[in-house]
C-alpha cells in the first residue's frame, strides 16, 4: 500500500525559543522532504515514528526521539498512526544539544513536560510557569542518554515492503527464501541488498523487530502471554526465556527498571553501512 502526505504548515514560524506542534498522524501518512532553520525534537507519545535523515532510516517508540540539528532534511511518518509532539527549538537555545541527528532516550518525566508542553501551548504565560517548563525542557534534553540507534528501516521498495509486512505480522515465519520468491528476487539478492542497507542479515533483524514489538506491546498494556502469543511464541516462557536472554531482565522487571531510571525500553547498534550520506526515501516529519 502507499503512502499519503500530510501538508506542512504553510505558516510556520520561528520559535521563541520553543514552539510545540501537537496532531495525530494517521497509518501510512507523512510528512514530505523538508528542513528547519531551527532544531527539532521528532517524539511520539504513542504510537511508532518511521524517521529518515540523511543517511539513515529507522523507527522510534514513545521511549526515544530523534533530535535533528538546524537544516537537516527529514521525513516523518506513521506505519501504524501515531500522537505526534514536534517540538521546534531556536537555533541558539538548543546550542548544547548534538550536531548531529541523534536518537534520545526519553524519560518519563520529559515525557510529561512534553505533554504539560502541549496542553499549554498557545496560552499566555503572565506568571510564567510556560517558559519554567521550556527550560525544564532543555535542561532535560541535555541530560537524555543518546542512543546508538532505533531500530533500523529500509527506505523504500521491496525492503521497506517486506519490513511492514513483518511489523504488522511479526509471527509470521518465513525464511529469507520464501520472502525473496514472494519478492521476485533471487535468495542471494535480498540477503545482499537486506544486510547492505539494514547492517544485520534478515533472521537478526526480526529477532530485533520482535524485541522491539515486545516492548511496544507491554508499555501499551498487552500482558506477556498475550505478547508472547501476537509474536509467535510456542509460549509465554519461552517469550520470557527469548526476552531475559537479549534485555538480561523479565518482561515485568525491564519494564520496571526502564520506570524508574527512565532509561530507553532498547536500543541497537549502528551499522558503519549507514552511515554512507545519501538522499533516503520512506516515510517522512
Amino acid at each position: 500500500m502507499s503512502w499519503s502526505i500530510i501538508t506542512t504548515p504553510p505558516d510556520a514560524l520561528p520559535p521563541r525559543p520553543m514552539t510545540m506542534r501537537a496532531q495525530s498522524i494517521p497509518p501510512r501518512h507523512h510528512f514530505p522532504d523538508h528542513a528547519h532553520d531551527w532544531h527539532q525534537l521528532v517524539y511520539a507519545i504513542e504510537g511508532v515514528l518511521t524517521v529518515s535523515t540523511i543517511g539513515q532510516t529507522f523507527i522510534t517508540s514513545p521511549d526515544q526521539a530523534a533530535w535533528l540539528p538546524t537544516g537537516v532534511p527529514h521525513r516523518v511518518g506513521s506505519l501504524l498512526g501515531a500522537e505526534f509532539r514536534s517540538l521546534w527549538i531556536a537555533t541558539e537555545a538548543g546550542s548544547a544539544l548534538p550536531r548531529a541527528p541523534t536518537v534520545l532516550a526519553v524519560s518519563p518525566l520529559l515525557k510529561a513536560l512534553i505533554v504539560e508542553a502541549a496542553a499549554i501551548e498557545g496560552q499566555g504565560d503572565p506568571d510564567g510557569y510556560g517558559g519554567r517548563v521550556v527550560t525544564l525542557i532543555l535542561d532535560q534534553l541535555r541530560r537524555a542518554p543518546a542512543l546508538p540507534a532505533a531500530l533500523p528501516w529500509p527506505r523504500e521498495g521491496r525492503l521497506a515492503a517486506l519490513c511492514e509486512a513483518l511489523y504488522l505480522d511479526p509471527a509470521d515465519e518465513r525464511s529469507a527464501a520464501d520472502w525473496a520468491r514472494e519478492l521476485g528476487l533471487s535468495s542471494r539478492t535480498l540477503t545482499r541488498r537486506f544486510e547492505a542497507e539494514i547492517g544485520a542479515p534478515l533472521r537478526s533483524w526480526k529477532r530485533r523487530l520482535r524485541l522491539f514489538r515486545a516492548i511496544e506491546l507491554l508499555n501499551g498494556g498487552m500482558s506477556v502471554t498475550q505478547t508472547a502469543m501476537e509474536l509467535g511464541y510456542g509460549s509465554a516462557s519461552a517469550f520470557i526465556f527469548a526476552f531475559k536472554a537479549e534485555m538480561g531482565a523479565s518482561p515485568h522487571a525491564h519494564a520496571r527498571q526502564n520506570s524508574r531510571r527512565g532509561k530507553p525500553a532498547i536500543d541497537f547498534p549502528v551499522h558503519p553501512a549507514r552511515a554512507i550520506a545519501h538522499t533516503p526515501r520512506a516515510p517522512e516529519s
